[in-house]
């Protein structure tokens, strides 16, 4: 009967996963979607703690440390969330990430300790003799991917918040492919080893694969970090799964399989918008901000700048504005302002909208959730085709900290970096307008050929300052 109940539990927790996702599609549900997809795993905990058996009929037990870990977690992760900026959310995301990948390789670890332990008297018997291959095979590629997620993730966090730097060296792509491959032999090795000399070659898995999650992300740098957190959540998601199958758990294997297939999905999207190639991401060569060619090099033009009154008048008697929000935006936390200069101008006729980038920010969808935040609505957020059609019909665009997702480089430049990237083509509008604290290039290290053309403005400045002293200059006229 307990079992029965214990089945049921799981079921409600994967489809409520399975609602949760489907409503995370929409910000006006995502966060109700977040407390379904909560609930659910809150059902399917509980039920493992109080009706999960192991084959000899026993219960959990050790109630006090498992629930002091849930206690120690939950306290954590609340005011992790709660304390944490805008600004900060990816390198947030990064981290969590990381503790998940991490919990995935500790459940195969565990689970081939188990088995070691129980054979440990076996001498000379072949691991393979004593362990399917299949199960075997689900114990190593957990270990593998959590273990290359938690370290890739950890990197990840320290690139976002400036404490690692990008590092590559000649022959990055050679070293890398050893690297995996060792992990591979590895595993081949230990499958084949006797139960008394098997626990070596399986730590060597478990160290080459740290070192490959390091190497895997070090070079990567500039604006492909979006697709790079994105690639490592779907590993995680994979990771987790894996565990699904040790434990012949349906809902984290359920949860697993569709973290691991939006992840995987959201990053081919992402890749899609940078034209970029997955392989690539998998060398670990991706996005390198070394420059080649004139397109870092070359000398620009001068730029012109605009005061606060003529952006006032110039935004006021528009038809039609687009505000193209950046990472700028999020470092100044001046979403709420900017959605009070959308109601201002909005106030006296003017149509406002928002063009979002694919990879504007420093994670997918980063910018959504801050305008999300500041209760913009929805509707207003057009992504990049859509927003591309309007702009030869709009007056202005206003562009908040953003940078390498408006660089016409990406479309004429070949020995650009970012070249064949699709970005927003905001110099199509009759008049462009660029918010940014100084003339330094962008998260890619390139310079902005957009800067330079005749319709475009400068309005230098930290974002939250200029908005609100834009706002008090609106009110005015």
């Amino acid at each position: 009967m307990e079992l029965n109940i214990l089945t049921l539990c799981y079921l409600i927790a994967s489809v409520t996963f399975i609602l949760g996702l489907k409503m995370l599609s929409n910000p006006a549900t995502a966060r109700k979607g977040n407390l379904v997809a909560a609930a659910g795993m809150t059902i399917a905990i509980l039920g493992t703690i109080f009706l999960y058996r192991d084959q000899e009929g026993n219960k959990l037990h050790n109630y006090i440390w498992i629930f002091g870990g849930i206690l120690i977690g939950a306290v954590v992760g609340t005011l992790a969330a709660k304390k944490v900026k805008m600004t900060a959310m990816p390198e947030m995301v990064s981290l969590f990430n990381g503790m998940g990948g991490a919990c995935a390789a500790l459940i195969s670890a565990a689970e081939f300790y188990h088995i070691y332990k129980a054979h440990e008297g076996a001498g000379t018997t072949p691991f393979s003799d004593l362990v399917p291959v299949g199960y075997y095979i689900t114990i190593v590629a957990g270990a593998i991917i959590g273990t290359i997620s938690y370290t890739g993730s950890i990197i990840a966090w320290g690139k976002l918040n400036g404490r690692v730097k990008d590092f590559s060296f000649r022959g990055q792509h050679i070293v890398n492919m050893i690297v995996l491959a060792l992990v591979i032999v590895f595993s081949v090795v230990a499958y084949q080893s006797s139960i008394g000399s098997i626990f070596i070659p399986f730590m060597l898995i478990g160290l080459f694969a740290f070192v490959y999650g390091i190497l895997f992300v070090m070079p990567i740098g500039g604006a492909d970090m979006p697709v790079v957190i994105s690639l490592l959540n779907s590993f995680t998601g994979v990771a987790a799964a894996c565990g699904g199958f040790l434990y012949d758990n349906k809902a984290m294997l359920t949860g697993g399989i569709l973290v691991g297939a939006a992840g995987t999905l959201l990053t081919i999207l992402m890749c899609k918008a940078m034209n970029r190639s997955l392989a690539n991401v998998l060398i670990g060569s991706f996005g390198s901000n070394a420059k080649t060619g004139t397109g870092a090099a070359r000398q620009q033009g001068a730029y012109k700048e605009i005061s606060l009154s003529d952006t006032a008048v110039v935004m006021s008697y528009a038809h039609k504005v687009f505000i193209v929000p950046g990472y700028g935006l999020a470092v100044a936390q001046a979403q709420h302002a900017c959605h009070e200069l959308e109601k201002i101008l909005e106030s006296k006729g003017v149509e406002v909208k928002y063009a979002i980038h694919p990879v504007a920010g420093r994670m997918p969808g980063h910018m959504n959730v801050l305008l999300a935040e500041a209760d913009v609505p929805y509707e207003k957020l057009l992504e990049m085709e859509q927003a591309n059609e309007e702009f030869p019909t709009t007056d202005v665009v206003l562009i908040l900290g953003a940078n390498d997702v408006v660089n016409p480089a990406a479309k004429n430049d070949p020995s650009s970096p970012i070249f064949g990237m699709p970005i927003l083509d905001v110099e199509l509008a009759k008049n462009v307008i660029v918010n940014k604290r100084s003339m330094k290039p962008g998260y890619a290290g390139i310079e902005n050929d957009l800067f330079f053309q005749p319709k475009t403005s400068m309005l230098f400045g930290d974002a939250k300052k200029v908005l609100q002293d834009l706002i008090g200059e609106i009110k005015n006229l």
